[in-house]
């Protein structure tokens, strides 16, 4: 059986390396494909796991004595801080000692790490974040969420074709629909942008593209690959966390009212549970950096190990399906 090995930058996060290491220990507990390369300071991460029983042929350390901080200027971060865990986690990918590399530390390093130590799929001209949302229709992937703020009609193009193949092999659906996030679903409506990428979407007979979509389709599951630059990718991204979080709160709030409604909440509590975890952003693990010549997956910074697991096991389809290659052979073939 073949392993998927995974560098998981330890000290990436708001709880790390608590959260990641444990997260680490989950994933490897319940895959046996996985193994998982644990990046950051040694000692802390061995207390940490110390706590546990794992399997140790499948958890490796490797020392990095830096770490990069969510308020540091990535550019300048990644270059000087060489032995950082984020850094080392990559050249480790790199190098072709591990399949991929999930981080829940600060965007930007990871994106500049991503493209300058990963390195771009030939042809591709930026990379773009991908994450998975929740819909009605189950879920819609979003492209770009964070990579790309200024980007340009043939970014958005090669979005659209990325998100394509990735959305085939990983969800199973031949020939998903795309639609270009816009203010409007005639083709004359939009900023320039949205304008100047509509025609080259017409055109492209990689994908199946099906127009516009407006954000209060979004959440219908108007399209499964929603196409867009980083500005309002990151908007959406954020505004469904925090609905998310405001909807749980005013439903928790409205069942411990009385007596009564309590009573109702323990009948209604499982299809409830089901209900809020179907509109849970933070279910599909990460967002993978879609273009490099790797695999890397940025995490939530607030991921808890259950996120950190599940970021790590998508790796396992991405690499089963050769994600890279389907992207490079599309980039190539146009």
């Amino acid at each position: 059986m073949e392993q998927v090995v995974v560098a998981l930058d330890a000290m990436g996060g708001d709880y790390a390396p608590q959260e990641t290491v444990r997260g680490a220990v989950d994933a490897v507990t319940e895959n046996p494909e996985i193994k998982v390369i644990l990046v950051g300071k040694e000692e802390q991460i061995r207390d940490c796991l110390s706590e546990y029983t794992y399997h140790e042929d499948r958890i490796e350390v490797v020392n990095a004595t830096e770490v990069i901080d969510m308020g540091e200027v990535p550019t300048k971060a990644v270059r000087e801080k060489k032995d950082s865990s984020l850094v080392v986690a990559m050249k480790l990918v790199r190098e072709g000692r591990a399949d991929a590399v999930v981080s829940a530390g600060s965007t930007g390093a990871i994106l500049v790490g991503g493209q300058m130590i990963v390195g771009r799929i030939k042809g591709i001209k930026r990379p773009a974040l991908a994450p998975f949302i929740p819909s009605r229709q189950g879920f819609s992937l979003l492209i770009d969420c964070g990579a790309n703020v200024d980007a340009r009609p043939e970014h958005l193009l090669q979005f659209a074709q990325m998100g394509s193949v990735y959305f085939e092999h990983v969800m199973g659906k031949k020939n998903p629909t795309v639609g270009i996030v816009n203010i409007g679903t005639e083709e004359e409506k939009g900023n320039q942008l949205v304008k100047e990428t509509y025609p080259l979407l017409s055109g492209c007979g990689d994908i199946h593209f099906i127009g516009s979509v407006e954000a209060r389709e979004i959440p219908e599951g108007g399209a499964d690959i929603l196409v867009c630059e980083a500005f309002v990718g990151n908007v959406i991204l954020k505004f469904f966390e925090g609905l998310a979080k405001t909807f749980l709160g005013c439903i928790k709030e409205g069942l411990m009212s009385s007596l009564r409604t309590k009573m109702g909440a323990l009948m209604i509590k499982p299809a409830l549970k089901g209900l809020l975890n179907t509109f849970d952003v933070s279910s599909q693990g990460g967002a993978p950096l879609l273009g490099l010549k790797g695999l890397v997956v940025k995490a939530h910074g607030n991921s808890r190990s259950a996120e950190i697991k599940t970021a790590i096991s998508q790796c396992i389809t991405f690499k089963k399906n050769n994600i890279n290659d389907r992207i490079r052979d599309m980039i190539q073939k146009g």
